[in-house]
């Protein structure tokens, strides 16, 4: 419940696509020839796990594929909506709008969060129950990577066949949980393909504004483009945080250091041209870039401010234990990062100005062009939805690589 989702959803408004209905969506990777398992390198990553952990598995699911069915890895797309809503009011109702670290303790370990007698009546006020929450968590978190016999003839599995199932599926949880808690995370932050929709909005507005305006008189495009996105940015923001449990209140006080960061981002942005009149380009396209993300940037760190002071209250509350090494602000930077969007933030927004600095050197023809503008003043948003498109690559691979680390492992022992 975070900046891309509410800017996709403050755009939709505006721009209405057509929604795919939230349904389960599982893919399965299926073996069905028992020569598949001759050759282990092709074999799914999963069953080569299960089939290291215990050798005598091997003739098992060989047998099982003489006998029609095929033996599959079966992936949860996404995380289910009623898990996602549960997260959510857990969250808001006992974690002063956290997730981090009661969810992965909650997915790993079966540790329900704590609830006071206080938090429990006030959620039952609006119909929530926090222990049902929990309880439905804990059972779908065995759901979300299994392997499944697949009755390619559609036959019946036996008693015996279910019980190889659930022997295999408890070896392979304890690795795959990692997966399911980057994935529950993951989608809580609500970060997925939308937001390549939600730049494509921005840019169709704010592209043709900008070229007007800069034919119209030269330099009050590039302080729009400068300043249009942060401001659609912070809208976002602020629907967002207050979505996520921040109270009215809290929000305005962030509005004493963004105000006055505004004033002087457009100013900056006023500079440029007579920055670019003077032949200093490269200045020119930093302070574009910077004016460009000085609103994004300081809400991005007021915004870890806020969650640190979420975390000081859980501790009050004995809800947080700090261990050895662990300290309020590393806690509040997990959680803000659990939002890959957030880290892809940071990084354009040390980008932008770079980018900007190097097209006004180089390209300095095209930096009248309107689109272009809107690009470079949307670099950090775009760098955002690229992070987010990249999280879930990097969480499989990182997945993938543990699970063969603990194959070689389990060779190893073997062998010894």
């Amino acid at each position: 419940m975070v900046y891309m989702s509410q800017l996709t959803s403050f755009w939709s408004r505006i721009f209405p696509f057509k929604r795919i209905p939230s349904i389960d969506r599982y893919h399965v990777t299926v073996v069905t020839s028992p020569r598949e398992l001759e050759f282990g390198e092709l074999l799914p990553i999963e069953i080569r796990f299960v089939l290291a952990v215990n050798q005598t598995r091997h003739e098992t699911f060989r047998k099982l594929l003489e006998k029609g069915f095929g033996i599959g890895v079966r992936t949860m797309d996404k995380t289910p909506e009623r898990i996602l809503k549960a997260v959510d009011h857990i969250s808001r109702e006992t974690q002063h709008n956290t997730i981090i670290p009661w969810l992965p303790r909650l997915l790993r370990d079966g540790e329900i969060p704590v609830f006071s007698e206080e938090e429990l009546r006030l959620a039952e006020g609006r119909e929530i129950n926090l222990y049902e929450d929990a309880k439905s968590i804990l059972e779908k978190r065995f759901e979300f990577k299994k392997i499944v016999l697949v009755a390619l003839e559609n036959q019946c599995l036996t008693e015996r066949e279910q019980e190889i199932m659930d022997e295999v599926n408890r070896d392979l949880y304890p690795h795959a949980i990692d997966t399911i808690v980057n994935r529950v995370t993951f989608d809580n932050a609500h970060t997925r393909t939308e937001t390549a929709q939600t730049i494509i909005k921005a840019l169709l507005v704010i592209g043709p504004i900008t070229h007007a305006l800069e034919h119209f008189l030269s330099g009050i495009g590039k302080v729009f483009a400068a300043t249009a996105d942060d401001l659609l940015s912070e809208t976002a923001e602020l629907f967002a945080l207050r979505g996520s449990g921040f109270t009215w209140r809290q929000l305005a006080k962030r509005s004493r250091i963004l105000i006055p960061v505004f004033i002087v981002a457009t100013y900056g942005a006023f500079q440029v041209e007579p920055l670019l009149e003077s032949g200093r380009t490269a200045l020119a396209g930093a302070v574009f870039g910077l004016s460009a993300v000085a609103l994004s940037l300081t809400t991005a760190l007021q915004s870890i401010k806020m969650y640190r002071q979420s975390y000081s209250k859980l501790l009050q509350e004995g809800k947080l234990q700090l261990g050895q090494g662990q300290g309020l602000l590393k806690y509040a930077l997990i959680q803000d990062f659990t939002n890959p969007a957030r880290l892809g933030l940071f990084v354009g927004a040390i980008a932008s100005p770079i980018a900007a600095a190097i097209v006004f050197t180089f390209f300095r023809s095209i930096t009248g062009n309107g689109w272009v503008l809107a690009i470079l003043g949307s670099t950090e948003s775009i760098v955002a939805s690229l992070t987010v498109f990249a999280a879930g690559y990097v969480n499989r691979t990182m997945f993938r690589q543990k699970i063969r680390r603990q194959i070689a492992g389990t060779v190893r022992g073997d062998g010894g």
